[in-house]
């Protein structure tokens, strides 16, 4: 039967999570080498907090957390919308680099500020049994 098994994450039904988590997992994996996602671990059951994680090699083969990407929690025109640095500084001369990761800071900061409001209502979640939808309850 499906949900009756702790390990089977077809038992959640919603994932609780914070706005800032969801921006600043999106932000690092953006900035950084590794990913930042957003991690629900077993034991499985209807209502679940999702962390924010980050990593280098994924271990869910190991551990049985499901990972979803932040980018799945976010709306698309508000991921779309997500500062590109390395566009920034192509073309600028090497003296305006130190302004031009400040203005970029600054805009990172104003598009997270942004997240808080584009967290959508639900997800499809990856498991052995194919994707799963739960609904997003947003924290805080």
């Amino acid at each position: 039967m499906v949900g009756d098994n702790e390990d089977d994450p077809t038992a959640i039904q919603s994932i609780a999570l914070s706005a800032e988590d969801v921006a600043n997992a999106y932000a690092y994996t953006q900035e950084n080498p590794g990913a930042a996602v957003l991690r629900v671990t077993p034991p499985f059951h209807g209502r679940m907090r999702a962390r924010i994680h980050v990593y280098r090699r994924d271990d869910t083969e190991l551990t049985g957390a499901v990972h979803v990407p932040p980018e799945d929690v976010i709306a698309d025109d508000v991921v779309a919308d997500y500062p590109d640095l390395e566009a920034r500084l192509e073309d600028a001369p090497s003296d305006e680099t130190d302004e031009i990761r400040k203005r970029h800071a600054d805009a990172v900061e104003e598009w997270q500020a942004r997240v808080r409001e584009a967290i959508v209502d639900a997800v499809a979640i990856d498991t052995d049994a194919g994707p799963h939808r739960v609904d997003v309850k947003r924290l805080g």
